[in-house]
C-alpha cells in the first residue's frame, strides 16, 4: 500500500528502498504554488542507525506491516538486550544500536511492546512515561526550595534527570521516555 509523504508523522513506520524505517522527527515546509517537501529524521529498525532525508510532497513510500506483542525485558550485555515474549516465551533479542537510548528507560522486569516484522522482533515501543527510582542527587540547600530551582539526579538505570529541588534519593519519579523530561513523583 502507497502511503504519501505528506501522510507521514512522529512514531510512524515505512518503507524506502527495502528498507523499514521509523520516523524519528517529521518538519513540512510548502512552498510556493502548493508544493512541498518533507524533512525526515528516521531510524532504520534493522541496524538502528539514524538517517535525515528530504523528500517531496508528491513522493509515495511504501507502508510496512507490523505485528506488536508484549514482551519483558530479561537483561543486557555489552552488545544485545534480551526479551521473552509474555505469549510464546520465546526468547528474542536486540542489538544495543537498535535499542539506543531507550536503554536508559528499561528495567529488568518491564514489559514493553515489541515490534515485529515478519515474526522477528526490529525494534520496542516504550510506554509515554516510566517510573524510575532516584539513586543519587545532591541535597538541596535550606531555603532553595522553590519548585524553578532544577538539580541533576541519577536513576536506578543509570541515566541523569533534571528534577525539581524537592526531589531526594530514594524517590521513584516519573519520566517522560520521549523527552527524558521529569514528570512527577510517585504519591
Amino acid at each position: 500500500m502507497a502511503l504519501g509523504v505528506t501522510d507521514l508523522r512522529k512514531g510512524q513506520v515505512f518503507a524506502w528502498e527495502d528498507h523499514p524505517y521509523i520516523v524519528v522527527e517529521y518538519a513540512q515546509k510548502v512552498m510556493g504554488r502548493g508544493g512541498s517537501i518533507v524533512n525526515v529524521k528516521m531510524k532504520s529498525l534493522l541496524d538502528g542507525k539514524l538517517l535525515q532525508k528530504t523528500f517531496k510532497g508528491n513522493e509515495q513510500l511504501d507502508s510496512v506491516d507490523l505485528g506488536y506483542s508484549n514482551v519483558q525485558f530479561l537483561y543486557a550485555d555489552d552488545s544485545k538486550h534480551y526479551f521473552m515474549d509474555q505469549d510464546t516465551y520465546d526468547q528474542m533479542e536486540l542489538s544495543n544500536d537498535v535499542i539506543g537510548e531507550q536503554a536508559g528507560y528499561l528495567r529488568e522486569g518491564d514489559v514493553v511492546k515489541a515490534m515485529k516484522l515478519d515474526g522477528n522482533a526490529v525494534s520496542v515501543e516504550l510506554p509515554k512515561n516510566v517510573f524510575l527510582k532516584v539513586t543519587y542527587t545532591e541535597d538541596v540547600v535550606k531555603g532553595d526550595t522553590t519548585s524553578s530551582v532544577l538539580k541533576d539526579a541519577t536513576v536506578d538505570t543509570g541515566i541523569t534527570v533534571k528534577v525539581p529541588a524537592f526531589i531526594k534519593v530514594g524517590d521513584e519519579i516519573s519520566v517522560d521516555t520521549e523527552t527524558g523530561a521529569y514528570r512527577e513523583r510517585k504519591k
